[in-house]
């Protein structure tokens, strides 16, 4: 059988939560499983993951295909591996389905997430699990690993590993800022609904907290942590919102490595960190899915059950606000926030004192 193709076009923290669905098809079939999305993320998030395979990404589904070279790249690379069974893991997904039928995939050959029955509240992990169980009725006809699956309901957690090499490289780099790894901090205080354009208050953006409470939280971490390293994160347009955040809070030892961040030196950092601060966002899922210690910060109860950062040895804190009854992020203290990690930090030291 031709290797299984996964298709998803996420953001960061949706890729994230796809490697329990790899894992999962990868264990069932006992091939590498390739995989279609999209965004300058996906590639160097997944690449040399377990039960990755080949990973395409497609810069635009709305591009025509006769002005897309990367729809003519990808059509190409998919007639030369052969079709396979696809599982397609977004509801609205008609380019990619028109990409895979022009390059000779079938009706048999394709699983829509229509098929999977919806459970209200379900966490996303366990939904893109039991979507792995399900199999393309091509996949059921040429596996009878396929056909005769059972249904898991262990191991629905992400995970990530580092290699050595990409180790080093992040460990030589924060020794060239004078940051010792496991005492280093990271914040996420931005986040993509944050930068978009307008005023950061809008009530549209729901992940928003102010900065002058990042920058209490950057002093109460101060008092608490005078040897660590506060190391705030995010991507080139987010280096602004902590230029500001750091401007308010006056702490020593704290930096804003948003204009030189990539996706492989987050996930080292995460893996290497005393521990994680974030709103609801693709870092935290990272630094979950690689162990770190995170704290994140949701603007809804819904929100956090479907989409709470999961790792296979992460401890995990999750906080939701609220003003007059309704859930918002604009109910949070500063103080709220650092009593939350307190209590992650004692859950950590009972840890590693049993360990």
């Amino acid at each position: 059988m031709t290797r299984p193709l996964v298709v998803r076009f996420g953001a960061l923290g949706d890729m994230v939560l796809m490697t329990v669905a790899i894992r999962r098809i990868y264990e069932r079939f006992g091939l590498p499983v390739d995989v279609l999305g999209s965004g300058n993320w996906t590639a160097p998030l997944l690449h040399g993951q377990l039960g990755v395979g080949d990973i395409h990404v497609l810069h635009s589904r709305k591009r025509p295909y006769w002005v897309g070279p990367d729809q003519w790249q990808l059509i190409r690379h998919l007639r030369t591996r052969g079709v396979g069974p696809t599982w397609l893991f977004d509801a609205q997904i008609e380019k990619p389905c028109w990409l895979l039928r022009r390059a000779g995939w079938g009706e048999a050959d394709l699983l829509a997430l229509d098929k999977l029955p919806d459970i209200a509240g379900e966490h996303f992990c366990d939904r893109w699990q039991r979507f792995a169980e399900l199999s393309p009725e091509s996949a059921l006809t040429a596996s009878t690993t396929g056909a005769a699956a059972t249904v898991r309901t262990d191991g629905a957690v992400p995970a990530l590993s580092v290699s050595p090499a990409l180790r080093t490289q992040v460990l030589a780099w924060l020794r060239s800022l004078g940051v010792e790894a496991s005492r280093c901090i990271l914040i996420q205080p931005g986040n993509q609904r944050t930068m978009r354009w307008g005023d950061r208050r809008r009530a549209s953006n729901t992940k928003y907290w102010p900065e002058e409470r990042w920058a209490a939280l950057l002093r109460g971490l101060r008092a608490l942590h005078a040897d660590h390293a506060l190391l705030l994160l995010g991507i080139g347009p987010e280096a602004r919102i902590n230029d500001e955040i750091l401007a308010l809070a006056k702490v020593a030892n704290a930096h804003n490595l948003a204009r030189s961040m990539t996706v492989p030196r987050l996930m080292a950092l995460a893996e290497l960190a005393f521990g994680m601060i974030s709103v609801d966002t693709g870092p935290a899922h990272v630094g979950a899915a690689l162990g770190c210690p995170v704290l994140t910060l949701f603007d809804s109860p819904s929100k956090l059950t479907m989409y709470a950062p999961r790792g296979p040895a992460a401890l995990v804190s999750c906080i939701v606000g609220g003003i007059d009854a309704e859930p918002s992020m604009l109910g949070l203290t500063a103080e709220a926030v650092l009593a939350s990690w307190r209590g992650l930090c004692l859950q950590q030291a009972v840890r590693r004192k049993r360990a």
